[in-house]
């Protein structure tokens, strides 16, 4: 009786163990991507609707300026992240910066491989919005990191620039569920180190040393899959959130910025 009543009760814990699972998976999106719908409507951009492809707003800051193509993060609004485009401008960069479907107003449902599909458009696209452009640095910010190293891991780029970034998405997940997320089928995974052992760019990697929504351990581990070239930088007293309030991140990226 004993055992038959231990059985019963590892399977109905088996069971609601299961059904939390597919719960998960099917809620799992709605973490990832939750969007700000705060339009962006920035004086000194000029919107571009990509056929077939995002919404990207264009600063021209003419011929021969270096060009970064900024990709943001889960915020999902560009509104969320003038202060670094703004940054770029004010350095003499040209900027083209790619919204989210989904998100800041815009129409369509994000995913993964729609949002790494979009990233490479943009990037595409990037260098016939601007005039002429100097050096093309690709710039992610925490999710938009996945999406920068989809792209330099498949187009030529002159640099690149990772600020809060991951190794794999889904570990992080399994670690907030007690799911096995990484194995899971359904589970958008987001394997940034995959991708980063195909870099070939100088790198420029930036992590918040007080982070606590993606650990800095995890910056330091995607950096050690970049070539030997790349950098890793700790913003010693840095969250996930506030990398902007640092001075030495700024200074970080503009001396990289122009070294190339």
């Amino acid at each position: 009786m004993a055992m038959a009543a231990l059985k019963g009760i590892v399977l109905a814990a088996l069971g609601l163990y299961m059904a939390y699972a597919a719960l998960m998976i099917w809620l799992h999106p709605r973490f990832i991507y939750p969007f700000s719908q705060q339009p962006f409507a920035h004086a000194g951009y000029t919107r571009h609707d990509l056929s077939d492809g995002p919404v990207v707003y264009a600063h021209d800051a003419g011929t021969g300026a270096p060009l970064v193509v900024y990709i943001m993060g889960n915020a999902g609004s560009l509104e969320l992240f003038v202060a670094m485009l703004d940054h770029h401008r004010a350095a003499g960069r040209s900027v083209v910066a790619m919204g989210f479907r989904g998100g800041g107003g815009l129409p369509g449902a994000p995913s993964e491989p729609v949002l790494k599909a979009d990233a490479l458009a943009a990037f595409d696209a990037a260098p016939g919005l601007v005039a002429d452009p100097g050096a093309v640095i690709v710039q992610g910010y925490s999710l938009g990191t996945g999406l920068a190293l989809h792209v330099a891991a498949r187009r030529a780029v002159d640099g690149l620039i990772l600020s809060a970034p991951y190794a794999k998405l889904c570990r992080l997940m399994a670690q907030a569920s007690y799911l096995p997320a990484c194995l899971l089928p359904g589970v958008q995974k987001w394997n940034s180190q995959e991708d980063a052992q195909n870099i070939r760019a100088p790198s420029l990697v930036l992590h918040g040393g007080a982070d606590r929504l993606i650990p800095t351990a995890e910056g330091e581990l995607l950096a050690s899959f970049l070539p030997s070239q790349s950098r890793f930088v700790r913003i010693d007293g840095a969250g996930h959130t506030d990398l902007m309030r640092f001075p030495s991140y700024l200074v970080e990226i503009d001396e990289f910025a122009e070294g190339l």
